[in-house]
């Protein structure tokens, strides 16, 4: 059972893979878009330049879209068709970006890839955390995080090999476009996993089927039998309640658990620092060849510290790696910001951006995907993951979309020196830190039902 599920997890994790090499190979291209397209201009009055809005945070702005309304396809046509979706969409992006003849197509199919991001913040979590059990929930749907952070390696990798093999006005296009290659491998493997057991369920599809699909999960049949009934149980006493939407009081807690969380792991600038790490590095003095290949250092980090986040989600439980991870948010970012301030050498700056990632991996990156897909009740989870996961991306492309105002070498507000920006994570962190201490549950080892259970009793009754 464990090995059978843990290779459907794994499958469908991959999304995870798509979303991190998607969300950072644009860091690769950053720099020469801007030059040939010449897209680094101010849009009228405001302080939003072209760059900013339709190069960099286009796919974020496709990602809010593809999260908030991620739960529908989710919902009504099934964790499964949604990741089968999810593949064709990073294809087509991939293949659109790469031989995009202007700016606006450009945009357009980052867009596409965005939307496939967003889909699959929704689904392969939900979907993970429904085929797996209380005891390895959190390691099973921790490893879509973990996909993310090892598409993000490969990322850096390939763009550092890309931009040494070929010339910098076609590189990007390679960067971009072998994107293709992974994804349309994750399309055909979507195939062969089963649908989740309580999405059948949910849509009264036939006993049969949904006893079919826990066998593929390698689940022997007297226990399919069992975890069926309970399942059922839950739903039934979920329907004999009246009706209620999603943002009604009686989901007034979960609802802002999964907004704090999300609000939290942009707030600590993750990534401002993972889509502009090239430039933040050649800002301390690195060359350019020298920050792509610094920028694999912070891939290999984040990939390792997740590893160990994975390790201990499921044994210190994840409150004590939020803590863990707060407490190393405050000290990077703060010193992160004195190394800009005082002008400290590109080495020691790198070396404390690189405890900040490791911060974000053990802490956030390894929880929040976990936290977020397990808060809410059955019948609400997916439409509850867009909640979660549209906060998390709306804040996300509003931070990618101001960046270059206050960045960039020549038009940036802190254009002589950035220190200010990390020293204004740092503050957030600290927030986060007693938002975890007086605010956020433990939910290691309880089942996905009681788990809802105890949350929304809490919440009903302090209405």
């Amino acid at each position: 059972m464990k090995n059978q599920v843990f290779r459907i997890s794994l499958t469908a994790a991959l999304a995870g893979f798509l979303f991190g090499f998607d969300t950072v190979v644009i860091s690769g291209a950053n720099q020469p878009i801007k030059e040939i397209w010449d897209t680094n201009w101010f849009l009228g009055d405001s302080i939003f330049t072209f760059h900013g809005i339709f190069i960099m945070s286009m796919a974020l702005w496709g990602t809010v879209l593809g999260s908030l309304f991620g739960g529908i396809p989710c919902d009504r046509l099934g964790r499964k068709k949604t990741l089968l979706w999810i593949g064709i969409l990073y294809f087509i992006s991939a293949m659109g970006s790469a031989l995009a003849a202007e700016p606006y197509s450009f945009s357009f199919f980052r867009f596409i890839g965005g939307i496939g991001v967003g889909a699959s913040s929704v689904a392969a979590p939900v979907y993970i955390s429904e085929i797996s059990s209380a005891n390895n929930r959190g390691r099973l749907t921790a490893m879509y995080q973990f996909n993310i952070v090892f598409g993000i390696l490969v990322a850096f990798i390939s763009n550092y090999l890309i931009g040494v093999l070929f010339e910098e006005n076609i590189a990007w296009r390679w960067m971009l476009g072998i994107e293709g290659l992974p994804a349309l491998i994750y399309t055909l493997m979507v195939f062969r996993i089963p649908n989740s057991p309580r999405w059948l369920l949910m849509k009264n599809r036939e006993e049969f089927i949904i006893h079919k699909s826990l066998m593929l999960l390698g689940i022997k049949s007297e226990e399919a039998s069992a975890r069926l009934s309970k399942i059922k149980a839950s739903l039934q006493e979920t329907t004999k309640e009246k009706k209620e939407k999603l943002f009604s009081g009686k989901y007034r807690k979960v609802l802002l658990l999964a907004f704090f969380i999300a609000f939290f792991n942009q707030l600590s600038g993750i990534n401002f620092v993972l889509y502009y790490a090239p430039e933040i590095l050649e800002r301390a003095g690195l060359a350019s060849g020298e920050s792509l290949f610094s920028s694999i250092s912070i891939g290999i980090v984040n990939l390792l510290f997740t590893f160990t986040g994975i390790a201990l989600i499921d044994k210190l439980g994840r409150k004590q790696l939020m803590y863990i991870g707060s407490i190393g948010y405050i000290i990077s970012l703060a010193m992160v910001g004195w190394c800009f301030y005082s002008g400290a050498s590109s080495i020691l700056l790198l070396i404390f951006i690189l405890v900040f990632i490791a911060s974000h991996a053990v802490g956030q990156g390894a929880v929040i995907w976990v936290f977020i897909s397990e808060i809410f009740p059955n019948k609400i989870r997916s439409y509850g993951q867009s909640w979660g996961t549209g906060t998390h991306w709306v804040f996300a492309a509003l931070i990618t979309l101001i960046t270059p105002t206050f960045l960039d070498a020549e038009i940036g507000i802190f254009k002589e020196n950035p220190w200010p920006i990390f020293l204004f994570f740092a503050f957030m962190m600290v927030l986060q830190l007693l938002w975890v201490l007086f605010m956020m549950p433990e939910t290691k080892g309880v089942s996905l039902e009681e788990l809802a259970k105890r949350l929304i009793k809490k919440d009903s009754a302090s209405d």
